[in-house]
């Protein structure tokens, strides 16, 4: 992992010539790859992709852990018709981010909507209206959740069939 960079943001400039699409796309990685605190994104394309894949990411997370805790809920009141398809939901959900999402180094980033957050930032400078703004924060306690969550559904559902049909 490379060292945190001592500059605070990375702008990802739009160029007007189409055929930098993949000029622009590695310019992203190498904002990523030097973990600024945010990186601005000009270029609507590419902005509006790497929105996408975030609330992506961010939907697959709050899929796990909020059908992992109506499983346990669910659960704790004997409620398996629900429990158990909302465990798998959960374990499926985790499974699908850590596969996909996890090692992205976009992960450590989420969108930034306030412009009360991002005042500091040179956007006065910016040549598009339409800019993606990112923000790198730590998400490991959210990993960690998530995790936890949906292994916990998972071992007690399977526990509670392992008692349904074992004694």
């Amino acid at each position: 992992m490379s060292k945190r960079s001592a500059q605070s943001f990375y702008i990802v400039r739009g160029y007007t010539d189409a055929n930098v699409q993949e000029e622009t796309e590695m310019e992203l990685e190498k904002a990523l790859e030097m973990q600024v605190k945010h990186i601005i994104i000009e270029p609507f394309k590419l902005g509006d992709e790497t929105a996408s894949w975030i609330k992506m990411g961010n939907f697959l997370h709050k899929a796990s852990v909020v059908s992992g805790v109506i499983s346990l809920s669910t659960g704790y009141f004997k409620k398996d018709v629900f429990s158990y398809p909302l465990a798998v939901i959960s374990f499926l959900a985790a499974g699908v981010y850590a596969v996909s999402w996890a090692s992205d180094p976009c992960c450590k980033y989420q969108l930034e909507t306030n412009i009360r957050k991002v005042e500091g930032l040179p956007l006065q400078e910016l040549t598009s209206t339409s800019q993606v703004i990112l923000v790198r924060r730590d998400d490991s306690r959210r990993k960690y959740l998530q995790n936890i969550v949906s292994i916990s559904a998972v071992l007690v559902c399977g526990y509670r069939l392992y008692n349904l049909y074992y004694s």
